[in-house]
């Protein structure tokens, strides 16, 4: 009887691990930061419904047609389903469409027809979403790359109608009665405006006859019964089912062309039989993509976080290439309007991303990433410039030129699928340049960061800030012309990555503004927003020098002072000082908010300085403050991010230090060391080899790492190479709830450096 139990216990058990690995899609919670506003967000998100870098997304729609929130949580209605592909609110969206359920009497505004509901009621995970609205129709939805499976259940005996909305630019609509279909295009959207002819053409294809229908216009509310085209600003359809209809819809969308979206609808949407199939097929994408990253040990509530940030992460940047009827992939180039061969991407902001989302792709994707660095200058040969701010083309939005950093990275972590030169040749055009979309489209103060050795306030907005990310893209194009043994370029760039030092004032003991004439901007300081910074201040730039931690170091007057400020952002009070915004900007508030001093994780310039301990001699710092940072400002639920989200690098931040590392300088090879979260890590790489991470009596007291070994041998570095973890291996640590303050203190167990001594 014992050894039965026994055999049946280990059964038991091994259900439960198979189960954990397969069922992770079940842990996300995609309304993870949704319950944001204008004047605070907690990740400024929408639930997503989604493939892994799908080309669209599909969501409840909240807001008005227009509006950048178009799902806050607070709300109480909902207006539409729409397909998205919005990068924040800040953004605002393009190519939109929306389709939306009603009963009884045809409702055709978006504020007649909205439906309430509660989130009781409500199911929002990545490969499924669904709603019982108040006027009694469950609504479901299960994503494909480019479509979605989407399902109205009516209530019985009550009229059943629904609702296509063009938005808010031009739309074209056709109904074909015989074959239960709608094809038509949208052109809206801030992305869409630089070319005329850039559509998002789509088709739906309904599973049950049209009673009725016709078409209207958002715009005046008009209505023509019967109607099969209509074509304008604003021109949608209305449907009208039996009564009591249970309704199927497969819709596909393209960039290219009808025909195109008709491939994707076949080759997506054909095979499968109802929704439950497509519902099916997403959760095992979901399930097989998040299994990438197995975690063991920690809290729920840290194992929902870890897959809800993971989820998000995996999201950006976007796939922007179709695959035709051969099988091939190909694109409207949102760059030059063109269609072309092969693979593109797009919506995403460098100035966010940068930092950890694309050296998290990197270890994770290569194949994808290595594409995704190709095609950046495919796009430079399109439109004459490198992507800063892909929405879908080239928006130039926030500083700094950090293509240049992708493409170091991934040379520096040999993903060798681009020519090295060229990558050089456009970064020297965008660093001699001022393009004509927005301040990082080429540079602003370009001139004068070369004559000057930095760019002068107030002469340029944000030019200290400007100045630092400079003076990194620099050291990247100079890294990468080492690597591949470009000696001109590398004199070239090597002379402007140590021009930080030019805004550094020893008086002050901060990076500063600097006037033209060399001197310093008047009445300074360290608590006041905006001027020579962008969303943020002196305590949160003073960090910024991802390349030279040690110069920084030296700058300071060593490691005391060094870490002694450090110590001092989580000291001093979270004032602010309002400065040239005039008023207080979100990111303000939920600096006072998360309460830890000048600390504002919310926001992307001070996201690495954690780590920099690694660099001065006190690792255990970095530890202790990694696991504060995420157990107090991280969580999965509509309140879980201290800030915006952006573009998945708020979440791959979480997902790299819960991991228990961070990348503070892409365009090398080095994931800097902090503190895991849970007792184990199996990241399964894509080449198939396996790098586990165990952290023996982990807790949330014992955050110290102890001892630590590599493969078995002893390790003391505070970083891991790229090689080191996609060769796979084991990564054994012992935690403690007390420093070990012997441990990564030698100069060869530092991070990279460009200062050495």
């Amino acid at each position: 009887m014992i050894a039965r139990f026994s055999v049946l216990l280990i059964i038991f058990t091994g259900c439960l691990k198979l189960t954990a690995q397969q069922e992770l899609a079940d842990y996300v919670n995609t309304l993870q930061g949704t319950n944001s506003k204008h004047e605070l967000t907690r990740g400024n998100t929408y639930p997503t419904t989604a493939l892994p870098f799908g080309m669209n997304t599909w969501t409840p729609q909240t807001g008005n047609n227009g509006d950048g929130w178009k799902y806050q949580y607070f709300k109480e209605t909902i207006r539409g389903f729409q397909q998205a592909h919005q990068c924040s609110s800040w953004s605002n969206d393009y190519a939109v469409f929306s389709l939306m359920p009603v009963t009884q009497t045809l409702k055709l505004n978006e504020n007649d027809r909205q439906s309430g509901f509660s989130h009781d009621n409500e199911t929002a995970k990545p490969h499924y979403y669904q709603v019982s609205l108040e006027n009694g129709v469950n609504t479901e939805m299960a994503p494909t790359e480019r479509g979605v499976h989407m399902r109205f259940s009516y209530p019985k005996n009550q009229k059943a109608f629904l609702v296509l909305d063009g938005y808010t630019g031009l739309s074209s609509i056709n109904i074909d009665k015989k074959n239960k279909r709608i094809t038509g295009y949208v052109h809206n959207g801030r992305g869409m405006d630089r070319f005329e002819h850039f559509k998002n053409y789509f088709v739906i294809q309904f599973d049950k006859p049209f009673k009725t229908f016709g078409t209207w216009d958002n715009t005046t509310d008009e209505k023509k019964d019967q109607a099969i085209a209509a074509e304008g600003k604003g021109k949608g359809a209305y449907l009208q089912f039996k009564d009591g209809a249970k309704v199927q819809a497969k819709i596909a969308s393209s960039y290219i062309s009808l025909k195109q979206a008709e491939v994707t609808l076949k080759t997506e949407l054909g095979k499968a039989k109802n929704l439950e199939a497509t519902k099916a097929k997403a959760k095992k994408i979901w399930n097989t993509h998040l299994n990438k990253i197995r975690v063991e040990g920690g809290s729920e509530t840290d194992f929902k976080t870890f897959y809800s940030c993971f989820f998000r992460a995996s999201l950006f940047s976007r796939k922007f290439y179709e695959i035709n009827e051969a099988g091939e992939p190909y694109y409207f180039s949102p760059y030059d309007g063109k269609v072309h061969k092969g693979y593109m991407y797009t919506d995403t902001g460098f100035w966010d991303t940068f930092r950890a989302q694309f050296p998290l792709n990197a270890l994770l994707y290569p194949e994808m990433h290595g594409r995704y660095v190709a095609a950046l200058l495919d796009a430079y040969e399109q439109c004459g410039w490198l992507p800063s701010w892909s929405f879908p083309s080239e928006a130039g939005s926030m500083i700094g030129n950090h293509a240049i950093s992708l493409l170091a990275d991934a040379w520096a972590k040999g993903i060798h699928t681009f020519d090295p030169e060229k990558a050089l040749k456009a970064y020297y055009h965008e660093a001699t340049e001022k393009g004509p979309w927005g301040p990082a489209n080429g540079r602003h103060g370009h001139k004068e960061y070369y004559t000057l050795g930095y760019v002068p306030y107030p002469k340029y907005g944000e030019a200290t800030a400007k100045t630092l990310e400079y003076a990194y893209d620099d050291f990247c194009a100079y890294n990468l012309a080492k690597m591949t043994g470009n000696s001109f370029y590398e004199n070239v760039f090597g002379r402007q990555m140590y021009n930080y030092k030019n805004v550094w004032d020893d008086s002050v003991g901060f990076m500063r503004g600097r006037k033209a004439n060399g001197s310093w901007v008047e009445d300074f300081d360290a608590y006041e927003w905006g001027g020579p910074f962008t969303e943020g201040n002196a305590w949160h730039y003073v960090w910024s020098v991802f390349q030279d931690p040690k110069g920084l170091i030296n700058l300071m007057g060593g490691e005391q002072q060094f870490n002694t400020k450090m110590d001092s952002v989580f000291s001093v009070p979270n004032t602010v000082h309002v400065g040239t915004y005039g008023g207080k900007i979100h990111e303000m508030r939920e600096m006072e908010l998360a309460d830890m001093g000048q600390y504002a994780h919310g926001n992307q310039p001070i996201q690495h300085m954690i780590y920099l301990y690694n660099y001065s001699g006190q690792p255990w710092k970095t530890q202790n403050r990694a696991r504060q940072v995420m157990s107090k400002l991280y969580n999965y639920t509509e309140n879980g991010y201290p800030g915006d989200e952006d573009q998945g690098q708020t979440s791959s931040w979480y997902v790299l230090s819960a991991m228990g590392f961070y990348s503070v300088c892409p365009g090398t090879d080095e994931y800097v060391l902090g503190s895991p979260i849970f007792e184990k890590t199996t990241i399964t790489l894509e080449n198939g080899n396996e790098f586990v991470i165990s952290a023996k009596n982990n807790s949330d007291k014992n955050v110290f790492i102890n001892k630590a070994n590599l493969n078995s041998e002893i390790f003391t570095k505070n970083y891991l190479t790229y090689s080191q973890i996609i060769n796979g291996g084991s990564f054994d640590l012992e935690m403690t709830d007390n420093p070990n303050k012997t441990r990564g203190i030698k100069e060869t167990d530092k991070p990279f450096s460009l200062t050495e001594n």
